[in-house]
């Protein structure tokens, strides 16, 4: 696996300047059918694809934990919330609460989240791909070509599908 992902690293870099000029000219002008069609694709694509063989979302990308998903997360723990954000969260540059370290510290050898049922929002949309007004989210899809191999896909497909 790790292969494949210092090559999609390769290729999404190959592609950032192309992705990143689509992007923006769909921006401008998202077609009426834009969120149906990112569905479709989105579901197609995760047809193919098990996230469970890659997890690299998990050991790269330390996601924003809101409040709520200190609630959650730290009664699903049995902890206090702030017992929660003492032992596994910190404060980021951007004054978001993050994970401490990475890969997450929830996330098992075999890939698989302990705290699947009451993940981070964050963690519940990625890679954001399904996601409604898609074309208002440019920068993170550019950026997740680059970690996700099924962002990659997505935004491969998209092309193909909505030439601009």
């Amino acid at each position: 696996m790790k292969e494949q992902l210092d090559k999609l690293k390769q290729l999404s870099a190959e592609k950032a300047k192309e992705n990143k000029k689509y992007l923006d000219k769909l921006a401008k002008k998202p077609p009426k059918n834009l969120d149906y069609t990112m569905q479709s694709i989105h579901d197609q694509v995760f047809d193919r694809i098990d996230c469970l063989q890659c997890a690299n979302c998990c050991k790269t990308t330390g996601p924003l934990v809101t409040d709520n998903d200190v609630v959650r997360i730290s009664k699903h723990l049995k902890l206090k919330p702030q017992s929660f954000i003492e032992q596994y969260l910190r404060v980021d540059e951007d004054n978001d609460l993050v994970f401490q370290s990475m890969p997450c510290p929830f996330l098992g050898a075999d890939n698989y989240c302990s705290i699947y049922e009451v993940r981070p929002k964050a963690c519940r949309e990625f890679p954001h791909t399904d996601r409604k007004k898609f074309h208002q989210i440019r920068k993170i899809t550019l950026k997740n070509t680059e970690i996700c191999p099924a962002t990659y896909e997505v935004m491969e497909a998209l092309k193909k599908e909505i030439k601009l």
